[in-house]
């Protein structure tokens, strides 16, 4: 989901990249974004990227900064500073788009799908508990969306519908990530940490885009809806009408659909205290 667009419904900037900002930029006091194309919660997740930040470079980033700002206002200030601060992370799909579901990759072949939520889940865990022990303690970590209807999913089904089991396995990462919120806000004192089931608000966007002013969900603007790649370059053959289109790319809502995702989750978020339960996988019959 677009930066720019929650950072915009709290009423600010978008933060600078992480590695835009210079060693002594006073920036890094209103806030810092580590987001790294093509991560993912795993290591080995868009290797074949190589140059992209891991979550747990991403991480290593934000130790960094919290480290410069001791340095302009003293160790106890940045401790209250991060304490206060909201940490928005949006993480996991390329796990799958860029891991799991690549044919190629070693981890579709060595896992099962119950393992690999159960990878995921752990090394979250760990990461979500560095960076509370770094002084975050109000996270909001957006769940996926149906992923089994991206275009780059589409494209392997013969009737070009979406992939049920992708999204199955998707609503069940959801769920086991809010189990694991849940245990954490109850381990952890002055935890804060929220769980945005942002799957239903994707999937009717998608089901019903004319309700929203869109009018093609199906396929993305820059012609390039394939499994491997898929990315929009120069010589990409574009839509006439961007506006009309969920998807930007085979794997990116374009930004007009990003606009209307940011509102209905903050919507969701001021309607309520606590985060919408995520939605559940069917039940194996």
């Amino acid at each position: 989901m677009s930066g720019l667009c929650n950072a915009e419904k709290l009423g600010t900037s978008s933060p600078p990249p992480y590695l835009s900002l210079s060693q002594n930029d006073d920036a890094i006091l209103q806030g810092v974004n580590y987001a790294s194309g093509g991560a993912g919660i795993l290591n080995e997740t868009g290797q074949y990227f190589i140059q992209r930040l891991t979550f747990d470079d991403q991480i290593n980033c934000f130790k960094k900064t919290k480290e410069r700002i001791g340095a302009k206002i003293g160790a106890q200030a940045a401790n209250k500073l991060c304490n206060e601060a909201t940490y928005f992370i949006g993480i996991g799909s390329n796990d799958y788009v860029n891991n799991f579901l690549q044919p190629f990759l070693p981890d579709g072949q060595q896992y099962t799908h119950d393992e690999f939520v159960e990878l995921l889940t752990s090394n979250l865990e760990q990461q979500f508990l560095r960076l509370y022990q770094l002084g975050a303690r109000k996270i909001l970590f957006h769940g996926l969306g149906p992923l089994g209807c991206i275009p780059s999913q589409r494209v392997k089904s013969k009737t070009g519908q979406c992939l049920k089991r992708v999204n199955e396995w998707v609503m069940e990462f959801n769920s086991e990530v809010q189990k694991l919120i849940n245990s954490l806000n109850k381990r952890l004192p002055n935890a804060q940490m929220m769980f945005a089931d942002t799957y239903p608000a994707v999937l009717d966007l998608i089901e019903n885009p004319t309700e929203y002013g869109f009018k093609v969900s199906n396929t993305s603007c820059c012609n390039v809806d394939t499994s491997i790649g898929g990315l929009c370059l120069p010589n990409s053959k574009l839509c006439s009408e961007r506006k009309d289109y969920v998807f930007w790319d085979a794997f990116h809502p374009s930004d007009a659909a990003n606009e209307v995702l940011a509102q209905k989750l903050f919507s969701s978020l001021s309607s309520s205290a606590s985060a919408p339960s995520p939605s559940l996988p069917p039940k194996p019959e």
